[in-house]
């Protein structure tokens, strides 16, 4: 089992079953204080840049929706699987909007009601998680049963 991120560290999201998850912006460098992630999903419209560590990228559009939403959900509950293995990140290119979203989905994953998620997200991660209208709306919409 890998060493598991700083429940206080920049970023880190503690779902409601103890699971650790970061969020950030790929535009700004990576947190100094802490190890690198083990997994990543990276929200991108274009192809993320190459890490030393495993990836995912999910074709996902700055103020959009995934561009894939089965693929969404399946790359989206593996990051919720691997989380209490592993050091798992999910960022895009603000860290505010498709990772609040998806941050926001994985929060639907542990157990929060697809209704209270978005606010769980912006209590917990950053208060301008979820941007758009269709962001929050696609969280409402999301289940943990698939």
């Amino acid at each position: 089992m890998t060493e598991s991120w700083d429940p206080h560290g920049a970023g880190v999201l503690r779902l409601p079953s103890g699971r650790l998850v970061r969020g950030r912006a790929l535009r700004g460098p990576l947190p100094e204080d802490g190890p690198a992630p083990t997994y990543a999903v990276y929200l991108l419209g274009r192809q993320p840049p190459e890490v030393p560590w495993e990836t995912r990228w999910l074709r996902w559009p700055d103020f959009r929706l995934p561009a894939d939403r089965g693929e969404a959900r399946t790359v989206l509950a593996e990051a919720w699987q691997r989380a209490p293995a592993d050091r798992v990140e999910i960022a895009c290119g603000g860290g505010r909007g498709r990772t609040g979203t998806a941050l926001a989905c994985l929060a639907v994953l542990d157990g929060v009601p697809p209704q209270e998620a978005v606010t769980f997200v912006r209590r917990h991660y950053d208060r301008h998680a979820v941007e758009t209208p269709w962001q929050r709306r696609y969280v409402r919409r999301f289940t943990a049963g698939g």
